[in-house]
């Protein structure tokens, strides 16, 4: 009995992993679309005068 509770303990390990891998997604993340960019790009002088 010992090796059918282990063999069966380990298959529904990696059944559980590939069903988490291959389900749907559970994230929460807020429905809010694309936000435009509202700032200027950073750019780097090559002045070294700091």
């Amino acid at each position: 009995m010992g090796i059918y509770n282990l063999f069966d303990s380990m298959v529904q390990y990696i059944s559980e992993a590939v069903a988490r891998i291959f389900g749907p997604s559970d994230d929460a993340y807020p429905v809010i679309g694309v936000q435009p960019f509202d700032g200027d790009p950073f750019y780097e002088s090559n002045n070294s005068d700091w």
